[in-house]
């Protein structure tokens, strides 16, 4: 049975400019061929940059992408891979203060939690509703989304459409 084909996007939101070409390597290496990134200038981090890339390849790819570039300080970074008929789709974050979480994604893009994740939750929260919500975001990650929400939003480049109250 072959290996379903996958596809994701790299989103790379703050990293030193020093460090851009390696991670350019890193990733041309996973992915089994050379790539170049087109590098922007990350606003919210002035000298940091930041750049997005769309990918194919091997279900299981966007695991290789994550482990291939998570080693490196000062880096905050997502990694997606759509799911295929055959395979689950993933989300990795990564930032230096809380390292790299993983989750599951459907369809539409939606993080998955297990059931047994769901289990060990309800079973660690033992009936504390503020427990388990903790655990929740957790399984989330909540934090992460917190953490990376000022990047993904502070190179958008699109025209700011202003709505006012009529009324």
């Amino acid at each position: 049975m072959a290996t379903p084909h996958a596809r994701g996007v790299i989103y790379v939101h703050s990293a030193p400019k020093a460090l851009c070409p390696h991670l350019e390597w890193a990733v041309g290496r996973s992915l089994g061929r050379a790539v170049s990134f087109d590098w922007a200038e990350q606003p919210v981090m002035p000298g940091a940059r930041r750049t997005e890339y769309s990918w194919e390849g091997p279900a299981g790819t966007g695991a290789a992408l994550a482990t291939a570039i998570r080693g490196w300080e000062h880096l905050r970074f997502e990694v997606t891979e759509d799911p295929t008929p055959r395979s689950d789709g993933g989300r990795w974050m990564h930032t230096p203060d809380l390292g790299i979480h993983y989750a599951q994604m459907d369809a539409s893009g939606n993080i998955v939690i297990p059931e047994d994740r769901v289990r060990y939750a309800m079973e660690v929260a033992a009936g504390d509703a503020f427990e388990l919500q903790r655990e929740l975001d957790v399984a989330l990650g909540t934090s992460w989304d917190d953490e990376l929400e000022a990047f993904r939003h502070a190179g958008d480049h699109q025209q700011v459409v202003w709505l006012h109250k009529v009324g």
